[in-house]
């Protein structure tokens, strides 16, 4: 297990040790506590493993964990199923099959975004760069267009730019725990690739919101299903699917934003017509 691996599943097993109260676990509370959530001591009594050992896996120090260590370790700490597929990520337990590194879209892939008008589209890479999208998706994102190509990353973007900052309806800090807890599980079976490594380095100094989020270690499994934007031309309700991409490496995917309701519709037909317009006169 790597260095950069093995901090990872210090961090996390931290963090989820810190959220659980003695009361979580069937423990008395005792006297008062120094520090948050469970000792690793009172972890190791209930997954009936060594104080030291345990401490050590907690430090990052190169010790390996059994399968059935693991899911002693998960069931203490009371993991769901995305976090106790995380925790094996981590362990190196789960092997993820190599992939290729081709990042050129198909001639069809850019066909399918097109079509897809008035509904937004985009393509993004497994580290959320922005390889492709229609004009619709130009249009409610505040015209990215105009974005450096450098800068076109979905993370980056909602974290720092100015426009994209004030493009969630309400759910922004939901939203913001989402992205991040998916960031998460994206990035465990690739974590000694450095362009992660730099992505979150420059989003930490960027962004005290995204900071604070990463400092939990919360991972979530899916998207929200329901997003909920501002717009030039009134409020968007709209339904997010996200589809594999064949072109490229695994998970790239196609997020379609579809309408909610009937208003909805109308104002992405009216976004997309908008943009006609703006062609035709700077044409």
């Amino acid at each position: 297990m790597t260095v950069s691996r093995r901090t990872e599943l210090a961090d996390f097993l931290r963090t989820r040790r810190e959220r659980l109260s003695p009361d979580d676990v069937g423990l008395p509370a005792g006297g008062r506590r120094r520090t948050p959530g469970l000792r690793r001591e009172e972890v190791a009594l209930l997954a009936g493993v060594g104080v030291t050992w345990y401490t050590w896996l907690e430090q990052g120090r190169e010790i390996n964990a059994s399968v059935q260590v693991l899911e002693a370790i998960a069931r203490t700490l009371k993991m769901d199923a995305q976090e106790r597929w995380h925790l094996f990520q981590l362990a190196g337990v789960t092997v993820v099959a190599p992939t290729s590194q081709c990042d050129v879209l198909s001639d069809a892939t850019y066909a399918v975004l097109e079509q897809l008008d008035p509904f937004p589209a985009v393509v993004l890479s497994p580290r959320y760069e922005i390889l492709a999208y229609n004009r619709a998706y130009n249009q409610v994102t505040g015209d990215l267009d105009a974005v450096d190509p450098s800068e076109r990353n979905h993370l980056w973007l909602f974290f720092t730019h100015p426009y994209f900052r004030t493009l969630c309806l309400g759910n922004r800090p939901e939203a913001a725990a989402h992205l991040v807890g998916g960031m998460r599980v994206a990035m465990a079976g690739d974590l000694d690739d450095p362009l992660w490594g730099e992505l979150v380095r420059r989003l930490r100094e960027a962004s005290e919101e995204f900071d604070d989020l990463w400092r939990r270690h919360d991972v979530v499994s899916r998207a929200m299903p329901a997003k909920d934007f501002t717009s030039p031309v009134g409020d968007l309700h709209l339904h997010l699917m996200r589809l594999g991409v064949g072109d490229l490496p695994g998970g790239t995917r196609l997020m379609v934003y579809t309408p909610r309701d009937e208003a909805t519709r109308e104002r992405l037909e009216q976004l997309v017509s908008l943009d006609a317009a703006q062609q035709r006169r700077a044409g």
